[in-house]
């Protein structure tokens, strides 16, 4: 487990060993399978009342647990006694590896029961509880990881806590069993210093986390070094970022792409662009990408993406299909694994009401009836089994053999194309996953045949394949539906929409209808935004009895989606759903105080120790940097200086962290990098006019960061709610005659352009 901390400190070594540490956890791990008919059918704890998969999963387990939540908290202090926080997710190995050692054990289970109060946690439903207690374990341990164990005093501060534990005393490390029974005697014999210790750490993390403004860096300053550090890093034989594991950080590719449309032409624009033409293919091509289901996994063990951790990630696909749709616009390249992505999110995770469901598991049975699941037993292949399925075939006009071409093109092997060293186990002997060396150009070259050939050739292979994998047992797949994940998705359909003119209205219309389930299941009674619900194929929406509103990230990506989904299709009531969105975030989540941005969690949550704040980009981008952005776009769309006055002040409260380290916040560099360079188009007349239409169409289907686009109808604009919220648009309005294209670069305004050709002459100088 990449980053797993599996020892406790001694409880009164804590605060000593205390330092505030910023340490990237976002490894994830293979999934168990479990369903509420399986906890249903077994005696159960409290968690059975849940939806949550992860909590589900440990609904039939002898521990006592409870949610988090007042009934806990209120059984601690009743009984004065330790809280174990137990948190996970779903499709995480070690925590099923955990379960089955621990809290499915009797004797460990008595112990808790009777000297703790256990609380589950799903670290996806619980963004907040997660970060906070993580970082006090990373800060005391150095390293983090899930699952994560902390034990906290009734009043909810930590006092010492790990990762994973094994469940007995081996190897010199403590197990969970013994470390239990030390801090029940220790609490027992010396509670009121355990309790002093908390109120320190508690005091301890405060400071460590305090944030105030500062001066901002120059636009340069962020941009010079969040590129240093990629460029410094960069593998130049097989792309990507670091050693192995290699993760696709959708943040970083995305500041390069920013980089390589507004420097284009210099030498750092240029080599941003072969740094990303590497990565981008080198991903497309590797094991990482599903050749057979389409989409991508988690992230790859080596450094040459070919073995994957097999989870598939709903957040990662919404990401990656947001960047490869804009380099699809820089370059016209990679337009395959848009419609790739698209393809297999719309039929794995799609909920029939247009919502997105979590995950896909890595861990699945070989074959029916089997009695142990195994990582990616869904997606690899023996050599034998491709020439059972393919050997009588021919391809190429007659010219190969159909499983010769495609054992090459894939490079399968009869041992296996699993590096030893990335198979310690020889789980995957005799396996292979799916890669390709070389292009598609170069296969057709070596084989002596045509392009289309050869794509016909490895289509036919596929379909073949995809029959045949569809009769294996499927993963398991977490079916909750979080509206910041959701709105990641929705993000990656609108940049779809504008790569693929052709397949625009499909992908404007998934993301519609994702917008649509949004707003019927993920509001509640009062309208306040939800943090998640629960479906399945049956086309079922559920609810917890006491739902969980939304945190910051679900505010600042769904407004980001609504802004996307605005400037690709121009439904003012998109716009208006994020001024209001944006408004009501500034009131549940601003740091009114130090004015350094927003937190996490809400002022009203008293169960929330700390409120943090996000402070670099992970597998998921900060929610700082995606706010400033969010704000600084609805500066140019609407009236007010306000958004722009609180995207200033929320650089000032980044701005010690852009000086200092700029390459943990891509996403905050390409924000602050826009409010150098901009561009307005204002395109006046009829929806149906030809020159309306077809200058809409150019002007989405060019990458352009920063781009701002307003369509407006001058004959049915007065009285509508972006005539009253935008008031720079009447001046526009007033001096209306014919349909015409407006465009402002910086504070630059040129003439109307009335003709597509000169419309398309000026789209091709910016």
């Amino acid at each position: 487990m990449i980053g797993a901390a599996r020892h406790c400190l001694p409880l009164l070594a804590t605060v000593s060993r205390f330092r505030l540490q910023r340490i990237r956890t976002d490894a994830f791990c293979p999934a168990y399978q479990f369903s509420r008919s399986m906890a249903a059918a077994k005696a159960t704890n409290r968690l059975a009342n849940e939806r949550s998969p992860y909590l589900l999963q440990h609904s039939t387990n002898p521990v006592d647990w409870y949610p988090w939540g007042q009934e806990a908290f209120d059984e601690a202090k009743r009984r004065n006694c330790v809280i174990l926080l137990s948190v996970g997710y779903s499709t995480c190995h070690w925590c099923h590896v955990m379960e089955h050692e621990s809290f499915e054990n009797d004797a460990i289970a008595k112990i808790l029961n009777e000297n703790f109060v256990s609380i589950k946690v799903d670290r996806e439903e619980r963004p907040d509880v997660d970060k906070l207690y993580m970082t006090f374990i990373q800060a005391v341990t150095g390293s983090g990881g899930w699952p994560m164990n902390v034990f906290l005093t009734p009043n909810l501060q930590p006092i010492t806590g790990g990762t994973y534990f094994p469940p007995d005393d081996n190897f010199g490390r403590t197990g969970f069993g013994t470390i239990l029974k030390m801090i029940a005697d220790q609490w027992r014999d010396n509670e009121g210093s355990i309790k002093e210790q908390g109120k320190r750490l508690e005091e301890a993390l405060k400071k460590g986390l305090a944030t105030k403004q500062t001066n901002i860096p120059t636009v340069e300053a962020a941009l010079s070094g969040c590129y240093s550090n990629l460029e410094g890093s960069f593998d130049e034989d097989r792309g990507g970022f670091g050693t192995a594991p290699k993760f696709p950080k959708c943040v970083d590719i995305d500041f390069l792409i920013t980089l390589a449309a507004i420097e284009e032409g210099t030498p750092r624009g240029d080599q941003a662009k072969v740094m990303l033409t590497k990565t981008l293919e080198a991903i497309s091509l590797g094991g990482i990408h599903d050749h057979i289901g389409k989409g991508f996994h988690r992230y790859s063990v080596d450094a040459g993406w070919h073995i994957p951790h097999f989870e598939k990630m709903l957040y990662d696909q919404g990401q990656l299909l947001s960047v490869y749709s804009k380099f699809a616009q820089l370059t016209g390249k990679h337009k395959d694994v848009i419609e790739d992505i698209v393809d297999y999110v719309t039929a794995n995770l799609m909920h029939m009401e247009g919502g997105f469901f979590s995950a896909e598991d890595a861990d699945s049975y070989p074959v029916e009836g089997a009695s142990k699941k195994k990582e990616g037993a869904f997606c690899v292949w023996t050599k034998a089994d491709i020439v059972r399925l393919l050997g009588d075939k021919s391809c190429c006009e007659g010219k190969h053999d159909l499983a010769e071409v495609f054992c090459k093109y894939f490079h399968i092997l009869d041992p296996g194309n699993a590096p030893p060293y990335t198979d310690p186990h020889d789980e995957l002997k005799n396996q292979n996953i799916l890669i390709m060396k070389k292009t598609h150009q170069r296969y057709a070259a070596e084989l002596d045949v045509t392009e289309d050939e050869l794509s016909q050739a490895i289509e036919k292979a596929k379909t073949i394949l995809r029959e045949e994998r569809a009769k294996r047992p499927k993963p398991h797949r977490d079916e909750k539906i979080l509206t910041s994940w959701n709105a990641l998705m929705i993000s990656g359909l609108c940049h779809a929409a504008a790569a693929l003119p052709k397949k625009r209205d499909e992908y404007v219309d998934l993301a519609k209808k994702a917008i649509a389930f949004t707003k019927k299941h993920l509001l509640n009674e009062s309208g306040q935004l939800l943090r998640s619900v629960y479906g399945n194929d049956n086309g079922d929406v559920y609810q917890i009895e006491h739902p969980i509103t939304a945190f910051a990230d679900d505010y600042a990506y769904l407004i980001q989606a609504l802004l996307d989904l605005y400037e690709v299709d121009g439904d003012e009531q998109m716009l208006k759903w994020a001024f209001d969105l944006q408004v009501e975030m500034d009131h549940l989540f601003w740091d009114e105080e130090q004015k350094a941005g927003y937190f996490n969690s809400r002022l009203d949550d008293s169960s929330i120790l700390i409120r943090m704040m996000e402070e670099q980009d992970g597998a998921e981008p900060c929610i700082n940097s995606v706010s400033a952005a969010n704000l600084l776009r609805l500066s140019r769309l609407l009236d007010g200086q306000e958004f722009q006055s609180r995207a200033n002040d929320l650089f000032k409260g980044q701005g010690e962290r852009l000086a200092r380290y700029p390459f943990v916040l891509a996403k905050l560099c390409t924000a602050l990098a826009s409010t150098a360079s901009s561009v307005e188009f204002i395109i006046l007349g009829p929806k149906d006019d030809a020159l309306v239409k077809e200058a809409l169409q150019l002007v989405r289907s060019k990458y352009i960061p920063y781009k701002t686009v307003i369509h407006v109808d001058p004959s049915n604009f007065e009285g509508t709610w972006l005539a009253n919220h935008n008031s720079s648009l009447q001046s526009y309005i007033a001096g209306y005659s014919k349909p015409s294209v407006h465009i402002c670069e910086g504070t630059v305004c040129g003439l109307p352009l009335t003709d597509i050709e000169a419309v398309k002459s000026k789209l091709a100088n910016i």
